[in-house]
Order: structure tokens, then C-alpha cells, then sequence
């Protein structure tokens, strides 16, 4: 059938492969938020966030279901989310955001990761400091809403930045981590259709590095992403297109 088919075919496999991985990732962070505060998305702010995420992402009715109620099974494995810390090539930070059932295995493969690639696992909080934790919002527009109103309003709430994505026509509310509760009950109160939410870590910084070194990061990045484990990496590597 010729390299056409065969590049749809592994950009098929690819995508089907992220969503296994994004399916995986919302399971477990809804067992975590189901055991710390209930399987009741109206009292538990984070569940009603991943049921919004799971929702955007696609994910089947029936998997949201089987971990929730997973969660509530007293024999059922007990997700932690651990962040592991440490160097890459060429000195990039990484933050490794986990959720796992057995931190003794993680830790061990995370390290033996950085360990092949140029790179050293460090001790818990001494990489932190060079991120800013973040949550960021996907609102849908809003019919009347001025931008500059809402940022103004939600100053008040934590809110740090309100911008509108040109591509998907989504509102982008960006804010510090402590204040997401607050920034989402406010959305909810007033009306604004909640997309997606993300935590993220920004860099206060981006560090360059070589062309060698960014092959060899790379690999360590496709490595730690292939771990069931791992949910999500953060660098403060300067992207290609920023250089």
C-alpha cells in the first residue's frame, strides 16, 4: 500500500498510543482525588476537573466509572503523585510528575533513565525553586464577555494572565496553583463553560544546551514518557524555536 499508508498508519498508532497513555494518566489521578476527597464530584472540585478532562479528551463513560469506583474498592492499589527531580544533559532541570502504587519501582527506573542519558537524579526539592507551579483553564468564549473586564475581575482570585487561543477560539486563564479552587468556583459560578484544566510547572528560566545535547535530553524525555508510571515532564530546556 505504499509509504503513505504506512505513515497514517504509525500516526494512527502513534495518537492511539497517547490516548491509552492520557487515559492511564486521568484514571489514576482520579483514584487519588476520589480517596482524598470522595467520589462526590459536587463537594470534590478536582473530580469535577477530571471528569471535564476526561470528557474533553474523549475517554469512555465506562473506564471514568471502573476507576472511580476502583478508588472506592478498600483492595484497590493506592495511587501516590510523587515528583522526582533531576539533571539532564547539559544541566536542564526535569521535573517527573508520577503516579504510582510503588514508589521503590519508580524511583528506580526514573533514575536508571537519567543515569543512561547524561543525567543524575536529585533529592526531592532541590530543582523546585527554579519552577512556578501553575494551573492554566480552557474556558469556552463567552457570549458578551470582555477580557479585559475578566481579567480585571479575577485579579481578585489569583488569576495572573487571560488571553484567547486564535487557534481554537478558547479562553486561556493561567493563575498559581494554591489559587486553582478559588479561580474554578469562580468560572462555575458565573456561568463559563470549563474545557480543560491543567497543572503545570513553568520555568522561571530556560537554559540553552547543544545540538548533541538536546538529541541525548530527547531520549531521556521518549523514555521517561514510555514509564506507565510517569504522567507528565517538565523542562527549562530553551525550545528550538525560541533560539
Amino acid at each position: 500500500m505504499g509509504r503513505a499508508f504506512e505513515y497514517r498508519k504509525a500516526r494512527i498508532f502513534a495518537r492511539n498510543a497517547r490516548l491509552s497513555k492520557t487515559f492511564t494518566r486521568i484514571s489514576k489521578e482520579i483514584t487519588i482525588s476520589v480517596k482524598a476527597s470522595g467520589a462526590d464530584p459536587s463537594s470534590n472540585s478536582r473530580l469535577r476537573m477530571l471528569l471535564q478532562k476526561a470528557k474533553a479528551e474523549c475517554m469512555p463513560k465506562d473506564s471514568v466509572d471502573r476507576a472511580i469506583k476502583k478508588a472506592t474498592d478498600k483492595d484497590a492499589a493506592d495511587f501516590k503523585e510523587i515528583i522526582y527531580e533531576g539533571y539532564g544533559p547539559g544541566g536542564v532541570a526535569v521535573l517527573v510528575v508520577a503516579a504510582t502504587d510503588n514508589n521503590t519501582r519508580t524511583v528506580s527506573n526514573v533514575r536508571s533513565y537519567f543515569n543512561k542519558h547524561g543525567g543524575s537524579l536529585g533529592t526531592s526539592g532541590s530543582l523546585a525553586f527554579l519552577f512556578e507551579h501553575k494551573c492554566v483553564f480552557k474556558v469556552a468564549e463567552k457570549e458578551g464577555a470582555d477580557l479585559e473586564e475578566l481579567e480585571l475581575e479575577l485579579i481578585d482570585f489569583g488569576v495572573e494572565e487571560v488571553f484567547k487561543d486564535d487557534e481554537t477560539g478558547e479562553i486561556i486563564i493561567e493563575g498559581a496553583f494554591e489559587n486553582n479552587s478559588k479561580i474554578q468556583s469562580y468560572l462555575e459560578d458565573n456561568g463559563f463553560e470549563i474545557k480543560d484544566v491543567e497543572f503545570i510547572y513553568a520555568p522561571n528560566d530556560t537554559k540553552e544546551i547543544t545540538a548533541e545535547q538536546r538529541e541525548t535530553l530527547n531520549k531521556l524525555l521518549d523514555k521517561l514518557d514510555e514509564d506507565d508510571d510517569v504522567s507528565i515532564v517538565f523542562t527549562n530546556v530553551k525550545e528550538e524555536d525560541e533560539e
